[in-house]
């Protein structure tokens, strides 16, 4: 984590406009240990007071020739209004992105107890067994999202994607109860259909979870109606996708421990209300419909949305102070 640091800090591009007038990095750090010097100083008017109060003073351009250079970027005049944040697209896909998340963190606790677990309800295969074929699934992580999720992106669009991994997920919940078991005789079962079966339902799995992903934080960040929002939208996608991860074990567990009790296929249960949930999750994608959900970013569709929804552009921040409407980010100009 370390060199990660380091490396962000040294060599990212800055991303947000506002913060590429700061001072260098060096000078920043160096302003930072001298406001916490004088917060837990004796100084009677701090420079981070001088800088509020000497707007007031008349001797404001001498306290600003003492001031430190600025930590933080200045905050912009624009804002959104409610109404044109909580649009219809936002609201699903941050409900999606909830269903998603639950889906992929539920799979990913029931798929070991479900391996491991003692047969008829589990399919009793060791702790290495089932690191291996996590091994697998990993590989194929790694493989689907180099080389063919861009391209797959690049000709179906975001919100088909997004829509093929919620779908891919419902499949690959059904599938996992009706995989064989290993000692067992007749079509299906056998260790050969059990690893096959497995490895299948894993690259569904897999692939869903990838492309999801990956394609939700994309719709998130387009459906933003203005850039300044980035923060909080994104703040709030991801309190969301914290209560899926939540909810998503002690639920799995709670359902598999209940079909342990049920004679036969007891293990359809969890598996099935799950599925039933990620199907939800594919009904409620398919009224995500904005045409610059499609963008690589936000920005390219902040113009046309302003000439058309009177949103997101110079026409409908003026119409939000025309009406009166309380302004939900930013300060009025």
């Amino acid at each position: 984590m370390t060199v990660d640091l380091v490396i962000i800090t040294l060599f990212l591009e800055e991303s947000l406009e506002e913060a590429r007038d700061l001072p260098p990095i060096k000078e920043r750090i160096g302003s930072l240990f001298a406001w916490l010097w004088q917060f837990s100083g004796f100084s009677h008017r701090p420079t981070y007071l001088r800088r509020i109060i000497g707007a007031k003073d008349d001797d404001s351009d001498a306290d600003s020739t003492n001031s430190l250079p600025p930590l933080f970027p200045e905050g912009s005049n624009d804002f959104v209004r409610r109404k044109d944040l909580w649009t219809r697209d936002t609201v699903l896909i941050l409900l999606t992105y909830f269903i998603f998340q639950l889906s992929n963190v539920a799979y990913n606790s029931l798929y070991p107890i479900f391996a491991e677990g003692p047969e008829p309800t589990g399919r009793n295969l060791s702790t290495t067994e089932v690191g291996l074929s996590l091994s697998f699934a990993g590989l194929i992580t790694i493989l689907f999202q180099i080389g063919i999720y861009g391209p797959l992106r690049d000709r179906i669009g975001n919100k088909a994607t997004y829509r093929a991994s919620q779908a891919l997920f419902v499949i690959a919940f059904t599938l996992m109860p009706f995989v064989g078991y290993r000692n067992a005789t007749g079509f299906g079962n056998g260790k050969v259909w059990l690893w096959a079966e497995l490895g299948v339902t894993l690259v569904l799995k897999t692939v869903a979870a990838v492309g999801g992903l990956t394609s939700a934080l994309l719709l998130i960040t387009n459906t933003a109606p203005n850039n300044h929002v980035l923060g909080s939208l994104n703040g709030l996608a991801q309190t969301l996708s914290a209560a899926g991860r939540a909810m998503g074990p002690f639920v799995s567990g709670g359902l598999f421990s209940l079909a342990t009790q049920i004679r036969p296929r007891g293990e359809a249960m969890p598996f099935g209300v799950f599925g039933g949930i990620a199907l939800v999750g594919v009904v409620l994608s398919f009224g995500i419909r904005g045409q610059k959900l499609e963008a690589e970013s936000g920005e390219d569709g902040d113009e046309e949305d302003g000439e058309h929804e009177g949103g997101s552009g110079h026409e409908g921040r003026r119409a939000g102070e025309d009406d009166g409407e309380t302004p939900l980010l930013g300060r009025e100009r």
